[in-house]
């Protein structure tokens, strides 16, 4: 999908800067942050910081990161504060961190989390000679990294790992991404993560943005009251593209204006 025309663009902008209670819940990875090779060095563009600081602070918009990274690791990268007004939603919204009472209760089962603690260690065995590759434990499964791999040696990795969950867990849910491919027990998805999060916050109208295939089920998930933002240029079920990271910045810093020249100007009771 190309980047959207000034009018589209326009238009979107329009419908969220007039919504009585606003969502805005964004993928962090190559949405907010720039990919990087080494993932833990993932940090949020400055522009992009400061569009979301300026969203926080105004009234009748709540600000969520949605993203697949688990929540501790989130927490580091987005360089969140206990005191943070911004909601977490990790591991594809099967964790989260809430302003005011922090990270959610978990109760897994030791069962699965046994056999993650398995797959994990026979992965890592696995892909240990295959240059480029290494496997990152992840809280509910584990992911193969192979941004750094040449392709043959991806798809070596890739096939291995598919071969040890298929055998020892087929019920495990598989999601691809760049360069990744993560295998979760738990079934969560940024679909159901927007869904919880509209509720929880009582949103008249949603904005949810990404990048990654992994966020189009909650794009497509929107519905005619909300605004789905693409960053790339991929097919996508989204409302509007963008072309990248500045962009989407300058997308939300135009939002925060328009809504705070708005309350400016509305009538006091």
């Amino acid at each position: 999908m190309t980047a959207s025309t000034p009018e589209q663009l326009e238009a979107a902008l329009r419908r969220l800067a007039a919504a009585e209670r606003l969502l805005v819940a964004c993928d962090f990875d190559g949405t907010l942050s720039p990919l990087v090779d080494q993932p833990m060095a993932a940090r949020m563009h400055p522009d992009a910081r400061a569009a979301i600081e300026a969203l926080t602070r105004l009234p009748d918009v709540a600000v969520a990161f949605v993203s697949g990274r688990t929540l501790a690791d989130l927490r580091v990268i987005a360089e969140h504060a206990d005191d943070s007004p911004v909601t977490l939603a990790g591991s594809h919204g099967a964790e989260y961190w809430f302003p005011g009472s922090g990270a959610a209760e978990l109760d897994d089962d030791a069962a699965d989390l046994a056999l993650r603690d398995r797959l994990c260690a026979d992965a890592e065995a696995g892909v240990r000679g295959v240059e480029g590759a290494w496997i990152e434990p992840k809280a509910f499964g584990l992911c193969v990294h192979t941004r750094l791999a040449d392709p043959d040696g991806a798809a070596t990795a890739n096939a291995l790992v598919d071969a040890l969950v298929r055998a020892a867990a087929p019920h495990w849910r598989r999601r691809t991404g760049h360069d990744i491919v993560e295998y979760s027990f738990r079934y969560e998805g940024k679909d159901s993560a927007v869904a919880a999060l509209r509720e929880r916050v009582d949103a008249t109208s949603v904005l949810f943005a990404g990048d990654d295939v992994t966020d189009e089920d909650a794009l497509r998930s929107l519905g005619p009251g909300d605004i789905g933002v693409h960053v790339g240029d991929r097919p996508t079920a989204a409302t509007v593209s963008v072309g990248g990271i500045p962009a989407f910045a300058a997308f939300l810093a135009e939002l925060a204006r328009r809504r705070a020249d708005a309350q400016e100007i509305a009538p006091r009771e």
